[in-house]
This record gives structure tokens, sequence and C-alpha cells, in this order.
């Protein structure tokens, strides 16, 4: 298959360059549909952005550049020297993904400034400028003054947002005690801190902006820090000797990215993170696999397994078999296996030397399963949890990968569980040193997995990851990310995932891409209704989950039995597919509900998802996305009458009804509840 196929090019230019004038100058570029509007300035010789959107500022003028430990930094006193503008409309194909097609258009404006004085004296901003928003990167070429070991210690560039106090921003603190693993706030915007990207808030107009950063490579993860108030700064996460970025050469930063739309669903549909990233670099790629799969993981978290060794151990050979029959009988393509290798007894938590990634523990036979495997088709999804210890990791992990391939195995999910955001590693001479898990070592190390896995044709799924920036364009293999807080946390968090958890996730962690969340559980009160651990929402949500928070690789996340007892609701997880023709969020305000429809790329069918939070709610939804012209049989679940989370969670309604695109459905969710929609094609 060819993986990216341009459909049409247009090219043009615009060049002027500027001589030694002492006035400001200002180039500005706008989006091919001329809504958004990037205006770069030298003001007082201090380069700087504005971003304009609908004739309202949404970025005031903010300041451009970077420092060095041993140089002159790029900043103040730099002027304009040249620009260049270009426009671009093409079209390439994903292997897997939201949508099989996906629209790169976009005008682009490079700005080069310079100092007539000081070393280094040149430096490259290059702008591109899409209708769903902007990203920007830093190109800085070899040049005298920049010799050797180039050290960054800081990094200029601003988000200046005007009125503050009325912007209302969803977010997470950024290089606490954990990661990416928080519950989401809803504040003014005045009253963030330090906080994760993507970083989503709503100006008083109504727009909404998110800002992220794509193709994050060889680099150090960007959270923003409000300096003063509405001025949020770069952020770089530094290494243990505090410099923040370590190159040598030329070298470019990653695309700093706003996403901007006159509505909370536009960000949802907007492409620009993926096509701000690098084609495919692995060539073909059809060994990687979206599907459905099944684990040995749930058990744990609920205390009925033991990760490690004893009479509660769940990563047996006989509950791997188990599970393998399970997965056949239903069409699971697989079953992964957590807890199988030597490390896991003890303070595993704390101490990830302890691990072996090659070696099995005795009532684990791999050779076995593998065999069993097969003749069921069905593949042991591997595990590599690192406990934040990466040397230890990466002094395996060629052994770990080989033993894998050997057996079949083609998805392997891999974890850094560390608290505290920092990462273990030895350097040269031996020393023992903690960096940030979104931190310019770590960029390299887990990119490191990724190469070292599509070697083997293995695919891989990171938990405990840095943030997810797209590159899964660039490296397919990279199949699914975490980096949010999971079903997991409904088994043990304090507190669990609040009902609004999941209404705010698309339009923040998920604009940066597929998140492996682990949706289905059905049993939701094995701890009691009145328990505090347990998944705050109805049993039809859960079902939307598999819509609404888009994963090429979707687990059945429960207890095989729990399904087995509940085969109606269970059949909706049967027939939702994982890789997507087009995907279109139809509605949804953030934190409030959400909306998505979604066509399979292996059938004519289409599945919706919506969901709520904990207030209970009428959604309409017009059909008019589905094909002109056909019917289907919409397959409907839903809340029933009397569902709630509390104490009604599994009421749920299934029924079929004959729909048009002409057509158009009211849902009632309960609280916290949802509805999933399979759209079947009738015959003509």
């Amino acid at each position: 298959m060819q993986l990216y196929k341009y459909t049409a090019l247009a090219a043009c230019f615009i060049f002027s360059s500027f001589g030694g004038s002492a006035l400001a100058k200002t180039v500005s570029v706008a989006s091919p549909n001329g809504q958004i509007v990037v205006n770069v300035d030298d003001d007082a010789s201090n380069p700087s952005y504005t971003v304009i959107f609908n004739n309202e500022e949404v970025i005031s003028r903010s300041a451009l550049g970077m420092a060095f430990k041993n140089a002159h930094a790029l900043g103040e006193g730099f002027t304009i020297a040249a620009s260049n503008k270009s426009s671009s409309d093409s079209t390439w194909e994903q292997p897997w993904g939201e949508r099989q097609l996906v629209r790169d258009n976009h005008t682009e404006l490079q700005v080069d400034f310079s100092h007539a004085s000081h070393n280094p004296s040149r430096f490259t901003v290059r702008f591109r400028v899409f209708d769903d928003g902007v990203g920007f990167r830093y190109e800085v070429p070899k040049q005298k003054g920049l010799k050797g070991l180039i050290e960054i210690t800081n990094e200029y560039t601003e988000f200046n947002i005007q009125n503050s106090g009325n912007v209302t921003a969803w977010w997470i603190p950024a290089r606490g005690w954990n990661r990416y693993e928080y519950v989401y706030n809803t504040s003014a915007l005045n009253e963030i801190d330090r906080v994760h990207t993507p970083f989503t808030f709503k100006l008083a107009s109504g727009t909404h902006v998110s800002i992220h950063e794509a193709a994050l490579v060889d680099y150090a993860g960007m959270a923003l820090d409000q300096r003063r108030e509405g001025m949020l700064k770069a952020d770089l996460a530094p290494w243990s000797d505090g410099v923040l970025v370590k190159k040598e050469g030329a070298f470019n930063s990653p695309w700093r990215t706003i996403q901007i739309a006159s509505n909370a669903v536009g960000l949802l549909n907007s492409d620009l993170i993926l096509n701000l990233n690098e084609p495919n670099k692995l060539g073909d790629v059809s060994w990687v696999e979206p599907a459905k799969y099944v684990g040995i993981w749930w058990g744990m978290h609920i205390n009925e397994n033991t990760w490690g060794n004893g009479p509660k151990h769940g990563a047996t050979t006989a509950n791997t078999k188990y599970y393998m029959d399970f997965a056949a009988k239903y069409g699971f393509a697989g079953v992964l296996v957590e807890g199988w290798n030597i490390g896991w007894d003890g303070d595993w938590y704390s101490n990830g030397d302890v691990f072996s990634f090659t070696k099995p523990y005795d009532d684990f036979d791999i050779a076995e399963l593998a065999a069993y495997g097969k003749e069921k088709g069905v593949r042991i999804i591997g595990h590599h949890e690192t406990s934040g210890s990466v040397t230890n990791y990466k002094n395996q992990m060629a052994d770990a990968f080989d033993l894998y391939q050997k057996h079949n195995v083609a998805q392997v999910k891999t974890g850094y569980v560390a608290d505290g955001g920092r990462i273990k590693r030895v350097d040269e001479n031996g020393i023992v040193r903690y960096e940030w898990h979104d931190g310019q070592f770590m960029s390299r190390e887990y990119l490191r997995s990724v190469t070292e896995a599509a070697k083997r044709k293995i695919s891989i799924n990171t938990h405990e990851p840095i943030k997810d920036t797209g590159l899964r364009r660039t490296y397919p293999n990279w199949i699914a990310r975490e980096g949010a807080r999971g079903q997991e946390f409904n088994a043990w968090g304090s507190p669990p995932n609040p009902p609004e958890h999941t209404t705010i996730l698309p339009f923040t962690r998920m604009l940066s891409g597929p998140m492996d969340f682990t949706p289905g559980i059905f049993d939701l009160s094995f701890n009691g209704l009145e328990g505090e651990n347990r998944p705050r929402t109805t049993l039809a949500k859960q079902l939307a989950l598999y819509v609404v928070l888009y994963s090429p690789i979707q687990m059945a996340a429960d207890l095989p039995r729990n399904y087995e007892a509940n085969l109606k609701p269970f059949q909706f997880i049967l027939d939702v597919t994982t890789d997507w023709q087009e995907s279109i969020a139809l509605a949804g305000e953030v934190g409030e509900f959400v909306t998505i429809a979604r066509k399979a790329k292996d059938s004519d069918d289409w599945f919706l998802g919506t969901l709520t939070d904990e207030n209970k709610r009428n959604v309409h939804v017009d059909l008019s996305f589905l094909d002109a012209g056909k019917k289907y049989e919409a397959q409907i679940y839903r809340d029933g009458n009397d569902a709630n989370w509390q104490t009604k969670p599994y009421d749920i309604i299934i029924e079929n009804k004959v729909v048009t695109s002409s057509d158009s459905l009211t849902l009632p969710l309960a609280t916290s509840g949802g509805a999933a929609i399979r759209f079947k094609l009738l015959g003509n």
C-alpha cells in the first residue's frame, strides 16, 4: 500500500528582504481561509509574534528566542533580515488512524533574524498557518559562536493572553509528584501556575484555543509557566544538571502549536499536530495492526490477582490460556500479560533494577503459550515495566525484543512507573542521575524503544510516557500511549476519576493523539455501590468510551466472567472497530459533554459515542453524517430511564431503529451517562 498520496500541490512565494533600516519591520501571513493572521515583528529589536483569529487578538505580542550557556542569546537585538512566504495543499494517507486521508493545507512564513555584531548572529522562525491553527519552530544554522556542544538554558517563547481573568482554562500541573496522571482543574486562566500541554482555554468571546507542540524529537518537552497574569512562557524540562537542551551543529526545535476554533468541537476536528510531523520513516508498516485485546490486568488493580509470584499470581500459563480461550471465542486479537517476568516481588515500584525482561516466573511458559496462541489465532501482547530504571531496560532491550519476536509478539506495552516524575539513569561514569519523563534524555529513550521494536516489526504502547506530539505519523508502530489518568484510577485512586474526566480528555489530552484508556468495565460495583473506588459512570457510558476516546488498540478491560454475564451490552464491544475511515466531532462543550461519530475503515458501518458529566441531559444528534441515500439499522445502547451512575449504573436500554441521513435522534443521558450506537448499513 502506498502510504502517502499527494493529490495536489500548489506553491507560490512572495519574497521580501530588508536592509539596515532602524524602523521596526512587520511581516504577516494568513491561513488559507484568511481567518487566522500571524504578524511577526522586530519592534525595539525584540523578535515577537501576534496571532489574530476573526479579528480577535488570540495571542497578543509575544517574545521569541532562546539563550545558551556559553554563547550570546538569540533574541534582544535581533531584527528581521528577510522573509519568504509559500503555500501548500496536499493530502496524505494514514496507515491507521482517526481518518484515512488527511489534508495538509497551509501557508508558510519563514522569517530570518540577524544581529549586526553578535555571534551567533542568525536564526529562523518558520510559521505554518492552517485553517485550524498555527505551528512555529526555531531553526538554528551552524555558525560562528555555536561550536561543539550547544547548551540551551532558556527559551523565551511566550503566549500572551489578554484579559486572563475572563478566560476559562482546563489544566493539569507540570513537573510535580506525578507525570500527567492528574484530575483536570477548571479555573480562570490567571489562577494557573505551571501546566502541561495540551493546554486548552476558552476566551470570553467563545473562541477555543489549545497550546501544545508537535514533533518532539531529541528535545525537552515544553510546559507553560505563567510568569505574570496572562503571560505564559515556554518552560522546558531540564536535565539533571539544569541545562534544558543539548545539541551539536545545526538544529530545529519542535513545533510550538496553537490550535484555534470558534467553538469546542472545532478543536476535536483538527489535524494540525499530525500535519506538522514528518512522514513515515519506517517504510512498509502493514505489520502494524489496529485491534482489540483483553488482558491479565484489571484483576491486579482490584486485588483479585497479583503481579508478583504467589498464590494469586495472575500471569500463569493456565490463566493466560483461559484468557486466550476467551479471546479466541469472541474475536479478540491479543491477550496482554502483565507480571510474567522476574522482578515483581518486593519493592519493584521503587527499584526498577530488579526486573529481568527475558526470565519468566516458573509458572509462566512463554514458548508453550506462543504455540497455544498460534493454534487459537490469538497473540500474546508483551509487557515491559521499567519502574523508571531506564539504564537497566536499555541494557536488556535488544534481548527482550528478540525474545518477543521469536514468540510472535507483535505489540508490547511498556511502563515507566516512577513517582516524582523522575527517571533513573546511570551515566557514563557510573553515577546515578534522575531525569524528568519529558526531558531531552527521556525523549531519546522513549524513541529508542520504538525504533528498536520497529526493527523486529513490533508496535509499542507506552504507559507513563512522554506526551504525544504526533510522532505516530513518523513512526507508525508507536501505536498508542497513556499520558493521563486511565481506568485504573477508578480501582484505587484517591479520588477516582470524576464524572467530568472523560468529557475533558477529548479537548485536552486527546488533542495530542491516541490514548490507551482501557474502557469497558462492566462490574461497576466491585467495591459496592457505596464504595469510593469504582467507575463513576453508567454501563452505557463505558460503551461510549470506545468511540469517544480514540485508540487503534482498544482493551476490553474487565474480567471475562463479567462480559459473559452481560452478553447483550458486550456485543457493542465486539462490533466496534479500532481503525477509521473518517471521524467527525458533532457536538460538545469542555467538561460537559461530547458526541463523536466515526466511520469504520473495514466496513460501511458508522459508530457514535456520546457521554456527559455529572449532569443528566438530552443530546440531539443530526444524522446527516451518514451516507446519503442509504438505510442503516441503528443499534442503540443508551441509559435507561432510571439510570444514574450512583445507584443504578446498570440500567441500560438496547433498541434498534431504521434511520437515514435525513433523520435525527434524541438521546437521554443519565448522570455520568452515555450512549453508543452502531449504524449498520442495510442492503439496498
